[in-house]
């Protein structure tokens, strides 16, 4: 499958960059280049881009309002944020935007293709080091916070479920972690979907995040 992708930075230098390394990849096109949320929009419409990688520091509007607008829009075509910002409240504000993705301008190549891929195969993709950091935060919250852990309705077990998911683990490698049967982990996936009303793994993935439930 190619992931048709629209970049949009408002500095020329940075696009002709990511340019040069996503065309090498050839499950990879370039339908269009845009230096402001305006421009990107107006792409939206006539290249219909499967993906959007977005800055956060747009002229015009931020890129959390271009995201939120993007999905608004086109809800198929997913949004990865390549951004200078790597503290919380950017991540939070552009996975709740509908971002499928976060990468600091200073990751690796490697690491910005694997969240391109991760978001084209409907997933989300956490950087590394930001979701150590916020997993730490969430774990030295007081004991009130944490406590909202057990919120929805979950079971012990399916939190446990949960948190593996997230993580990004298979059915068989989470059979494999509890010691039960893959089958089992299949029927605890349905209940936690259904108990918490969420139709994806990158809903999942968000909620996990927002309760911390995670594990480091």
């Amino acid at each position: 499958m190619t992931i048709r992708l629209l970049l949009v930075d408002d500095h020329a230098m940075v696009r002709s960059g990511l340019r040069m390394l996503l065309e090498s990849q050839a499950d990879v096109e370039i339908v269009g280049e845009a230096g402001t949320a305006a421009e990107a929009l107006e792409f939206l419409a006539t290249a219909k881009p499967d993906m959007i990688l977005m800055d956060i520091g747009l002229p015009d509007m931020s890129g959390i309002e271009a995201t939120r607008e993007v999905k608004r829009r086109r809800p198929e075509t997913a949004v990865v944020a390549l951004t200078i910002h790597e503290d919380e409240e950017y991540f939070f504000k552009m996975l709740e935007a509908g971002a499928s993705g976060y990468v600091p301008k200073r990751a690796a190549p490697e690491e910005l293709l694997n969240a391109i891929r991760a978001a084209a195969a409907g997933q989300v993709y956490l950087y590394p080091s930001l979701a150590k950091l916020l997993v730490k935060d969430f774990l030295s919250q007081d004991q009130e916070t944490k406590s909202a852990r057990a919120l929805d309705g979950l079971t012990a077990r399916e939190q446990e479920v949960l948190a593996l998911v997230a993580e990004g683990a298979s059915n068989s490698q989470i059979a494999g972690k509890l010691e039960i049967s893959p089958k089992t982990v299949a029927r605890h996936r349905e209940n936690i979907m259904r108990k918490l009303n969420l139709h994806s793994r990158s809903e999942l993935v968000k909620y996990a995040i927002r309760k911390g439930i995670i594990q480091a």
